[in-house]
């Protein structure tokens, strides 16, 4: 059974108005709150993307799906090695490149991804309760929006990309 959201300490009015600070908070409570339920199942967050990228993506080359992810390619190999002794994903030859090996999701790693996507609408459900329907459809769309701004390096004052990598985990 999921443990209860944890409530974070009622932050000073001056964090309270500053919108990066809210949504570090709430971020952090979601990463733990997903995390700790891939934990039980001997998986982390990266698993969980690896196989969504794959699913969204179809077979990709494992360098193609670093790029897609924004890690190391040796991260990827590592993550890939744990998902594939698992069944969760296959690797192929490319027929049109032989030097190349294509990696997808399988069966189960699909079933797996299913059942890991509606762990986390649990967890989504749990952070937004204190939302209706129509709020939780205006946050997604905004959420949508900034990190498609983020993503895109649009944000005013982005900062330029860290000079460290993202390590799985």
């Amino acid at each position: 059974m999921p443990s209860p959201t944890p409530r974070p300490a009622d932050p000073t009015p001056r964090l309270a108005a500053l919108s990066p600070y809210l949504l570090s908070k709430v971020g952090k409570t979601a990463r733990a709150l997903v995390g700790d339920r891939l934990a039980a199942r001997g998986l982390r967050l990266w698993d969980m993307a690896v196989l969504a990228a794959l699913a969204d993506g179809g077979p990709q080359a494992q360098r193609q799906l670093a790029e897609a992810l924004g890690l190391h390619p040796s991260d990827v190999a590592k993550v890939l090695d744990g998902l594939a002794r698992l069944g969760h994903v296959d690797r192929e030859r490319d027929p049109a490149d032989r030097r190349r090996v294509l990696v997808r999701i399988s069966g189960p790693g699909r079933g797996l991804l299913d059942e890991l996507t509606a762990e986390t609408e649990a967890v989504r459900d749990q952070l937004l309760a204190p939302l209706d329907e129509v709020e939780r459809a205006t946050l997604h769309g905004l959420l949508l929006r900034v990190y498609a701004g983020t993503a895109a390096g649009t944000a005013a004052g982005a900062a330029p990309e860290a000079a460290t990598r993202p390590t799985p985990g």
